[in-house]
């Protein structure tokens, strides 16, 4: 079955529509006619109820296809929490075109729960897509190393930075320890932001050399 009117924008607004669907709901089924109603009959009794007149109804439909969209995220989506989230979405779009009159064939909600299911889990699959590519395209593992450091490693820091000029010393604690950007580290030391970015570069030459990393260049 096509899905009928549901080529619109879904609403962004989820969270207003999940106030009356939210489970548990009002429990309509506490008495035996629930099993008794179609899913049509359901459907048309949320589509001609008054604004919040049919919560039960509302309730009784989540309540009867959300482990099935559920079950059809965990097929396509392949994860529990995804698979969760596509069936209260779901639901709460199918709910909301029911109340504003734009599914034709109530007696049909089934299929058209189904192609709700299709559309929105295929906009999710992409997303994943996207993602995976952005991550794949960016992201390099190697980059974020955590440093492992003993107190003999800590012990020569220390006594380079002691070697350094004291602006050198400055201008790296300010950096690294405060994290101040060049801009602020030019206005508490009162030179320019060039000065700093020189000052830091040779600082940093100056420690690697000391710590054995390389060596020391001269002109």
């Amino acid at each position: 079955m096509a899905l009928e009117s549901l080529s619109g924008s879904v609403p962004r607004d989820l969270t207003a529509i999940g106030t009356a669907v939210s489970v548990p709901l009002v429990q309509w089924s506490a008495d035996s006619r629930s099993a008794s109603v179609s899913d049509g009959d359901l459907a048309r009794a949320i589509a001609s109820a008054p604004p919040g007149a049919a919560q039960g109804e509302e309730s009784e439909l989540y309540r009867r296809f959300a482990p099935r969209v559920r079950l059809y995220g965990l097929k396509h989506l392949r994860d529990e929490s995804d698979a969760q989230d596509l069936a209260q979405q779901v639901l709460l779009v199918v709910i909301e075109r029911l109340r504003a009159g734009e599914v034709r064939t109530p007696d049909q909600i089934g299929s058209f729960i189904l192609s709700t299911s299709r559309l929105l889990a295929g906009a999710g699959e992409r997303r994943t897509r996207r993602r995976a590519h952005l991550t794949a395209q960016f992201h390099v593992a190697d980059v974020y190393v955590t440093p492992s450091l003993d107190s003999s490693d800590l012990a020569t820091i220390e006594r380079c930075l002691h070697l350094l000029a004291e602006r050198d010393r400055r201008v790296l604690l300010l950096t690294f320890y405060a994290e101040k950007s060049s801009p602020e580290i030019a206005a508490e030391l009162g030179v320019t932001g060039t000065v700093v970015r020189v000052t830091r570069h040779r600082a940093l030459a100056r420690m690697r050399a000391c710590v054995g990393l390389q060596e020391v260049r001269t002109a």
